[in-house]
């Protein structure tokens, strides 16, 4: 009888565990000083354990290999295979799960369908197909058990991440735990391939007025939770296009569009495609820039857009003080927060990114060491930020691939008329119109009842105005004890002073040899003030326990 999977302690979900941990201490040992090291093998070997330890730490490695400020060059090169270039599941599974997700053969469904995946990463792989109509078409096919070994690992990494937030100064400035619960969420968006389909949709029309960038559609009837069949589009992803290829085109055109388009996205459309790296941006056989791969997205409220709208510009234009105030105005302080420092702070990264020339200008880099200076000051600024400075460094790499004179800055200047333009007459939507009329009809037919109420309470001389002051009561509490330790200082001191006097009227009654009374009055005077000295001083270590807690 062979034993079961339960009881084989090869395979014993416990040991299986201890496994995965040790590889995962041993990864964090090994690579933990990544910036110091000599590097001859490391960055490769970095990009094979990642993609040995499961698709999550695929999908880290990937979001690390668009992150210059957190890794060495030659780093964030390794572990860019990790976008499109991850090991292959057999065509066997492929086959099962599109025969099982669309509920009909391959043979049936498609006129052709290419076995050799066209590209492959952490989630999901693509092939090449060819519609019943002729229309040709990508498939894009998700791992097999890959969402329930996605929610395994992150179950180990919140371990990991509640230990550094509980034990390291990192941790607890950076808030790891909930930046990892905001990066499972994504990646749980990316697992449901019906909303990627939606997400084409949206941002396909939201682009439409871009006559050089092109999103391709799905197929409907061709799309499930775990399958996406789009639009192929061909072309050459934008890293491996020719220098010869690249002189036929607009460079400067191109990248000052999608620099708007994306722009657009963020600050009024309220939903962005959030990972445009190398192996998601194509050069159509048009000369058009093609954006794929829109599980991935970013989402930002009204009022978050004005903030990073005013973000934006005040980097762009070189004001750091009116940078450092938009971005205090939306982030979450801690209780040891330094605005004097995060300006000063704010003031170098500024002038850091003025003084750079126009080809190694990057508002992206300098959005991201806002957040990390803004973190180190004690001001936790909101996730949209860190997406779009990630966003925006990832267009910085591909605006210098087509135009290697390309200003973000400049850009951003220049774009940012025509989006508040926009903003504006958003807000002035037939709906918001009705909305202000119908506040304003309520307010306007109030007015009159209000305003006569306020002169007949003028008139009566019953008008009143009440203060409430912020922490009124500690401050009444505060001045009560020091009122109640000066009158008993002023009732210990005259019964000193009384006992002095006291000490010239001759009694019977005596105390070693002194008149009784007087000296009765000293050893109250004495026990009131040690009375009192002991109440001051574990008074005071209440409040500074309390302050410090």
């Amino acid at each position: 009888m062979q034993p079961t999977a339960a009881a084989n302690p090869a395979t014993s979900p416990t040991l299986e565990r201890v496994q995965r941990w040790t590889k995962l201490a041993t990864l964090a040992w090994k690579y933990h000083d990544i910036p110091t090291q000599d590097g001859q093998a490391l960055p490769g070997q970095l990009a094979d354990d990642l993609e040995e330890l499961g698709p999550a730490f695929v999908k880290l490695g990937q979001v690390l290999s668009s992150r210059p400020d957190l890794l060495p060059p030659r780093y964030t090169k390794a572990l860019a295979r990790l976008q499109d270039n991850v090991k292959p599941f057999s065509f066997e599974e492929v086959t099962v799960i599109v025969e099982s997700e669309l509920g009909v053969r391959i043979s049936k469904g498609f006129a052709s369908f290419d076995p050799e995946p066209i590209a492959a990463a952490s989630l999901g792989q693509v092939h090449a197909a060819t519609l019943r109509d002729g229309r040709p078409v990508v498939v894009k096919v998700q791992r097999p058990e890959v969402a329930q070994q996605v929610a395994d690992e992150f179950k180990e990494l919140a371990q990991v991440a509640k230990f550094l937030d509980a034990h390291t100064e990192v941790g607890r400035r950076h808030r790891l735990r909930r930046v990892l619960e905001e990066f499972r969420a994504s990646i749980k968006e990316e697992l449901d391939y019906e909303r990627e389909a939606e997400n084409l949709r949206v941002v396909g029309r939201q682009l439409a007025q871009f006559d050089g960038i092109v999103v391709p559609q799905p197929i409907s009837d061709y799309c499930t939770g775990h399958v996406l069949t789009m639009e192929r589009v061909f072309g050459t992803k934008i890293t491996k296009v020719s220098a010869y290829s690249r002189a036929d085109l607009d460079g400067p055109g191109l990248a000052d569009q999608l620099f708007h388009a994306y722009l657009k996205q963020v600050l009024v459309d309220g939903l962005f495609h959030a990972d445009p790296h190398a192996g998601n941006v194509f050069i159509t056989q048009d000369k058009r820039l093609a954006l794929l791969d829109l599980g991935m997205v970013g989402r930002t409220t009204p009022d978050m857009q004005e903030h990073l709208l005013k973000v934006l510009i005040a980097v762009s234009e070189g004001r750091s003080e009116q940078a450092a105030d938009a971005v205090i105005a939306f982030s979450e302080r801690a209780p040891e927060s330094d605005t004097v420092q995060f300006k000063r702070l704010m003031g170098a990264l500024v002038a850091a990114q003025r003084g750079r020339a126009i080809g190694d200008a990057n508002v992206g880099t300098t959005l991201l060491d806002v957040s990390g200076s803004a973190a180190d000051c004690g001001f936790f600024v909101p996730s949209e930020l860190t997406l779009l400075a990630k966003t925006l460094l990832q267009l910085d790499e591909i605006g210098k691939v087509l135009d290697p004179a390309f200003d973000p800055n400049a850009a951003i200047r220049r774009h940012a008329a025509a989006l508040t333009s926009k903003r504006l007459k958003q807000e002035a939507s037939e709906g918001n119109l009705i909305a202000a009329a119908l506040e304003f009809k309520n307010f306007a037919a109030g007015l009159p009842q209000r305003v006569n109420r306020v002169m007949d309470a003028i008139a009566n001389r019953e008008l009143e105005i009440k203060v409430r002051a912020t922490d009124a009561a500690d401050i009444i509490e505060g001045m009560q004890k020091i009122a109640n330790r000066v009158t008993s200082g002023l009732i210990l001191a005259a019964l000193i002073i009384g006992a002095a006097l006291l000490m010239r009227v001759e009694t019977d009654f005596r105390i070693m040899g002194y008149p009784g009374f007087a000296i009765a009055c000293f050893m109250a005077a004495a026990l009131g003030a040690v009375y009192l000295l002991v109440n001051i001083f574990l008074q005071d270590r209440r409040a500074g326990k309390k302050q410090k807690g």
